[in-house]
C-alpha cells in the first residue's frame, strides 16, 4: 500500500489540526506501506529532517507499539522510556524531542498509520490533548474511508472505465471553471462541462447551486473534503456547508447518497 498525494494532504491537515488544537510545537506522521512497516512522509513544526521518510517497524520504537496495540501510546521522556525500545533514539534526539504522543489511524479494524505530537520538554502528555490527537486520527480514517469506497463504486459501475474519465473529466472543469476571470472564456468552459451530463436533463424539481454541484463532482471522483476545498479554492467549512445544503436538498443522508441522487437528477454524468 503506498500514499497519493491526497493522503498526504490529509495527513499533513490532520496534523496541523493536531497542533492548533493541543498547542504541541511538533507533529509528524505517515500511512502503512508493504508488510508490517510505516513511514513518517509528513512533517510539521520540525527544525530538522531526521524524522523525515524514517520507516518505522511494527513493535519498535513509540510509533511501532501503537502499531501492535492499535490504541494511542504516550512517553513522557523518550529517550529513558522503558515502556518502548529504543531504534530509533537517535533522529529523536537530533530533533530533541522528549515528551511524545502517537495515536493510530485505524481503517476497518485495521491499523493504516500513526500521527504523533511532541514536546522539546519532559512533560506529562493526556486528557484533552491526546483527545485532540484522535480526533485529528479520526479525519485521516474518514478520509481514506470515502476514497476506498469511491473506488468500489467506480469498480462496480456497470458504466465500466470511460465513464468514471468522464466523471473525474467533469470534477476537473467545474473544479477549473471559478479560477478563470475571462466570463467568455469561463462560460465556454461551463457549456464544455454541459455537454458531459448531455445525455441527462436536470430534474426540476431539486435545484442545486453551481457550487454544490461543484462540491458533488468532486466527492463523486472521490475528493475527501480537504482535497475538494484545494480544488475549488475554498476552505474545506466551506466545502462542508455546501455539501450539507446539496444533501438536504437531494434528501441524503451520506455523501455517497447525494452523489447517486445528483446523478439521477442529471445534476451529475
Amino acid at each position: 500500500m503506498t500514499a497519493d498525494a491526497s493522503d498526504a494532504i490529509e495527513i499533513r491537515n490532520a496534523l496541523l489540526r493536531l497542533r492548533r488544537a493541543t498547542g504541541l510545537p511538533v507533529a509528524f506522521g505517515g500511512l502503512m506501506e508493504a508488510g508490517q512497516q510505516m513511514r513518517i512522509s509528513e512533517l510539521s513544526g520540525t527544525a530538522t529532517h531526521a524524522l523525515r521518510s524514517l520507516v518505522v517497524t511494527s513493535g519498535t520504537g513509540l510509533g511501532g507499539k501503537t502499531l501492535v496495540l492499535a490504541r494511542p501510546c504516550v512517553v513522557t521522556d523518550y529517550s529513558v522510556s522503558r515502556q518502548i525500545s529504543h531504534e530509533y533514539d537517535a533522529p529523536v534526539a537530533v530533533e530533541g524531542l522528549r515528551s511524545v504522543l502517537a495515536v493510530p489511524v485505524v481503517v476497518r479494524h485495521s491499523v493504516r498509520g500513526v500521527l504523533y505530537g511532541a514536546l522539546r520538554t519532559a512533560l506529562p502528555l493526556g486528557g484533552r490533548m491526546l483527545d485532540e490527537a484522535v480526533e485529528a486520527a479520526r479525519d485521516v480514517e474518514r478520509a481514506l474511508v470515502v476514497r476506498e469506497e469511491a473506488r468500489t463504486l467506480a469498480a462496480e459501475g456497470g458504466a465500466g472505465a470511460g465513464r468514471e474519465q468522464v466523471r473525474e473529466a467533469h470534477a476537473a472543469l467545474r473544479a477549473l471553471a471559478p479560477r478563470i476571470a475571462d466570463p467568455g472564456l469561463r462560460a465556454e468552459l461551463l457549456d464544455a462541462c454541459a455537454l458531459l451530463t448531455a445525455d441527462t436533463t436536470p430534474s426540476d424539481r431539486v435545484r442545486l447551486t453551481p457550487r454544490e454541484v461543484d462540491v458533488l463532482a468532486c466527492v463523486a471522483a472521490g475528493a475527501t473534503n480537504a482535497v475538494a476545498a484545494e480544488r475549488l479554492g475554498v476552505t474545506p467549512e466551506t466545502v462542508k456547508g455546501y455539501l450539507r445544503s446539496a444533501m438536504r436538498k437531494l434528501r441524503a443522508r451520506t455523501r455517497g447518497e447525494a452523489v447517486v441522487a445528483a446523478r439521477r437528477a442529471g445534476w451529475l454524468p
